[in-house]
């Protein structure tokens, strides 16, 4: 798969599964309709999806230029935190916004989904290697 295939394809099975999990915890979390949270969590999700796209072309070009090639666990948690770490830049005053909820509040709550979502990263790639198989940035061109 080209590493363009690559990206969109892990982008937009990483965000259904997302949309899936986002929905009923902010629903039950701010006693709110899915009829509001819905839209959020695939608002959130788009938002997610285009700096997934951006976030991992720039980590496999860093990655490219790494000695060390593979994806040990230590490399996949500095992923799964330079990915939601970008993210609470933009969804914590969204999330205050659209649940009407303080900044503070919605920073409880992106902790709690930041938690989660560190976790489901981290797991998910480590799945989407395993049947994909690992990106070229980090595979082994020497043997």
């Amino acid at each position: 798969m080209s590493p363009t295939n690559r990206r969109v394809c892990q982008a937009i099975l990483y965000e259904i599964g997302a949309v899936a999990m986002v929905t009923p915890i902010l629903s039950v979390a701010f006693d709110a309709e899915v009829s509001t949270t819905l839209p959020l969590s695939v608002l959130m999700a788009t938002i997610a999806l285009v700096w997934n796209y951006i976030f991992n072309a720039l980590f496999e070009r860093w990655e490219k230029n790494q000695i060390a090639k593979g994806r040990s666990w230590r490399r996949r948690l500095v992923h799964g935190a330079g990915f939601e770490g970008g993210l609470v830049l933009v969804l914590v005053p969204l999330t205050a916004y659209w649940l009407d909820i303080t900044l503070l509040q919605a920073l409880l709550a992106e902790i709690g989904l930041l938690a989660t979502f560190f976790v489901y990263a981290i797991i998910f790639t480590w799945a989407f290697d395993k049947i994909f198989g690992l990106p070229i940035s980090a595979q082994d061109r020497s043997a």
